[in-house]
């Protein structure tokens, strides 16, 4: 509407100054709109046909579409989808990926989050799982792999062991049997590690995490490499290879090795709707462009202090890869490279009771469920993200009762110790005391 046009008082205020001053700004623009206008009639058709330009921001946004390009390009892969969360990432990529009476093998060490979705939420759609144990193992891979198989699923980094996955090994099982390899990347960032470049084919993160690095934002990405091959894949995708179901060519008649992101992008997530709000994309953009960084001091950081506790007499072990003393350390020297990463466990002696002490005594560090932060944050796994686990399978994956996850942030490494000193110190007077009143 011209602004010049003279129009009644609600007209006005509906159209007037609709539209802001053209101008070229050096950040990505917030393009907070939930649709976009079409300039001619012929616009529209061309959108709904073959996806051109913007519609309506459920199926694309000139700030996600950029940050979708950012992150594609830091993962060494050929295209980005950016989601609502990490989870929402996840659910995307193995929807698109599986369907009733198809399968999925998964290392065991993985997000709890995402062991629910496989076997509470997937299985009620007719998806099986099976898990790993020896994720060091090709042929532990092998072996679980049947006719229906349709991913290999793990994580870069394992959470809560730091267990490194041999990225390239599981790669190839996975290319003998025509299927991809998904890797959750959250922990380890494209600045330490890029699975695509070892040969698995599709990435996710919870941007919430690293990418963001403010605590402010949710968001999740998934990440393809561009190489999906119909032939090498048999017909074990026909949602990505045969003609759709109103008769129109396959995504890979129209996007060939793309088809896997272009069935994402134009069927998966826009039907079930986990939609990236452009204030977060934004955030999550604008936290990218310090990414390495901060994962650099965050990784500095962490071996300072993994170093330290391994000296503590109070610490009974501390899992972090980028000591000598981890059993995947020449396995991370391999694939890390600018640090060993900023999340690690570490036990200490006293149990539960030990560790309920310690948190509580923290003065710095930040007690709370998240990680990436550039604040140092610290949780209790067996009584968190690990609850839902047995005794038997904590165990299994590192998580002991005394069992605390740090992720450490940018703060002053000299400052953190001082933190995590007091607290230990805090230990011993507790027990003191509890001592003298038994007396």
């Amino acid at each position: 509407m011209s602004e010049s046009i003279d129009a009644g008082f609600a007209t006005r205020q509906v159209h007037i100054g609709s539209a802001a001053a053209q101008a070229t700004p050096r950040t990505v623009p917030i393009h907070l709109t939930a649709g976009f206008t079409f300039d001619a009639f012929d616009d529209a058709a061309a959108h709904f046909g073959s996806g051109d330009g913007f519609g309506y921001t459920r199926t694309g946004n000139p700030t996600v579409d950029a940050v979708e390009r950012k992150l594609a390009s830091l993962e060494g892969g050929a295209e980005a989808l950016l989601l609502a969360s990490g989870q929402a990432a996840l659910a995307v990529a193995l929807l698109g990926l599986v369907s009733a009476g198809e399968h999925v093998v998964s290392s065991t060490h993985i997000y709890e989050g995402t062991r629910g979705l496989l076997l509470d939420n997937l299985s009620r759609a007719g998806v099986t799982a099976d898990f790993v144990e020896d994720i060091h193992d090709p042929d532990a891979w092998r072996a679980l792999i049947g006719p229906h198989t349709r991913v290999l699923f793990a994580e870069s980094i394992a959470n809560a062991r730091n267990d490194v996955l041999d990225i390239a090994a599981v790669a190839a099982v996975a290319a003998e049997h025509g299927i991809p390899l998904v890797i959750d990347n959250t922990f380890a960032t494209p600045y330490l590690v890029r699975p695509l470049e070892h040969g698995a084919d599709v990435v996710i993160h919870s941007a919430s995490k690293f990418l963001a690095g403010q605590g402010a934002a949710l968001g999740g990405v998934v990440v393809d490499s561009g190489r999906f091959d119909a032939d090498r894949a048999g017909g074990r995708f026909p949602q990505l290879t045969e003609s759709t179901r109103t008769g129109g060519a396959s995504p890979w008649q129209r996007h060939g090795g793309r088809a896997r992101m272009a069935y994402l992008r134009e069927t998966v997530a826009p039907r079930l709707g986990p939609t990236p709000s452009p204030l977060n994309a934004f955030l999550i953009g604008q936290g990218a462009e310090t990414l390495s960084l901060r994962v650099e001091r965050q990784s500095a950081n962490a071996l300072a202090i993994a170093r330290w506790l391994e000296g503590r007499p109070e610490v009974e072990s501390v899992d972090y890869v980028g000591l000598a003393s981890h059993p995947d350390h020449a396995l991370g020297a391999r694939y890390l490279r600018g640090g060993s990463g900023s999340v690690f466990t570490f036990t200490l002696r006293g149990g539960i009771d030990a560790a309920r002490v310690f948190v509580e005594s923290l003065r710095i560090i930040t007690h709370m469920t998240h990680l990436g932060d550039v604040r140092t944050l610290v949780l209790h796994p067996a009584t968190t993200s690990h609850a839902g686990r047995t005794d038997e399978e904590r165990r299994s994956h590192g998580v002991h009762p005394g069992t605390l996850r740090l992720s450490v942030g940018i703060e002053d490494a000299s400052d953190l110790v001082a933190d995590l000193e007091q607290a230990l110190v805090a230990i011993a007077a507790r027990a003191a005391v509890l001592e003298r009143s038994a007396a």
